[in-house]
């Protein structure tokens, strides 16, 4: 299993650090059980790798001026 730790961020144009679209492509390894009337039910899902396409302010629309604030967010 990969570790997946969840980035913060902040945008450098206004100060928002809650509100982002985040673009991501995700790949899974998932268990699936099919009942004998073919309904799905996933039992098991596993994220084995995730990587962002683009992040965009919801505040402001910028794309450029967002920065992982991660860091900064562990130390309060």
């Amino acid at each position: 299993m990969v570790p997946m730790e969840t980035p913060r961020y902040r945008c450098d144009n206004c100060g928002n650090k809650t509100r982002f679209d985040v673009v991501g492509t995700e790949s899974f390894k998932a268990f699936y059980h099919y009942s004998l009337g073919g309904e799905l039910t996933i039992e098991s899902r596993e994220v084995t790798d995730f990587k962002v396409e683009s992040v965009t302010c919801r505040w402001c629309g910028s794309t450029k001026a967002i920065v992982d604030d991660t860091a900064a967010g562990a130390e309060a």
